[in-house]
């Protein structure tokens, strides 16, 4: 790997996408190893719960209620980590695809996309899989194919400004593989050790 990119001179600034239905794993798994890697780097990585709108109050898939106090802004981040949250008909995730302002707004945003799990539908709903090398769910990833992405069977993958992570718990490999491209393999080893988690599975990379 490269020298890490980012420094407390020039953090690298992500917000965590939180809405209605957002599932709890999906969001909390890289919140925490964002976080942690933030933390022990002195502020070379700076994470941020924002929501799709206005401030507020979201709701998750299992009943916790989260007060956030930002929206979304893509001027003030240089990530932005977008979760899943199911993928019924009356799912958080088909709900935030339906809404057409905020895809709008997503497809014009100069800012490098982490979908997680079903949130890599939202990215697709928005156009930004179309032609790329990306996975997400497995129960998602024949939808995914169909609206145009090159599906890819791993964990993590890399394709530049766009990470996709497979489901739920990748959120976890996701985290760490931000930490490890902008702050190095020596900073994700440490935040890998703190959690006492392993990292599953290969990053593929483009």
């Amino acid at each position: 790997m490269a020298a890490p990119v980012a420094s407390a001179a020039n953090p690298l600034r992500v917000q965590v996408l939180v809405f209605d239905g957002v599932e709890e794993q999906d969001f909390a798994g890289p919140l925490e190893v964002l976080g942690v890697a933030g933390r022990r780097s002195n502020g070379a990585l700076t994470s941020t719960l924002v929501t799709p709108g206005r401030s507020g109050a979201v709701t998750c898939s299992f009943g916790t209620r989260l007060e956030v106090a930002k929206g979304w802004s893509p001027h003030e981040a240089d990530v932005l980590v977008v979760p899943g949250g199911g993928y019924g008909t009356q799912s958080g995730v088909r709900r935030l695809m339906a809404d057409q302002d905020f895809l709008r707004r997503l497809a014009a945003a100069d800012v490098l996309l982490a979908g997680i799990c079903t949130g890599v539908m939202v990215l697709s709903a928005a156009g930004l899989t179309r032609g790329r090398n990306a996975t997400t769910h497995t129960l998602a990833r024949a939808d995914l194919a169909a609206q145009g992405a090159n599906v890819i069977n791993a964990r993590v993958v890399d394709d530049g400004d766009l990470i996709t992570g497979g489901g739920i718990t990748s959120g976890l490999d996701v985290g760490l593989w931000l930490v490890e491209r902008f702050l190095g393999a020596k900073q994700a080893q440490l935040v890998e050790t703190l959690l006492e988690y392993e990292r599953r599975g290969t990053v593929w990379r483009a």
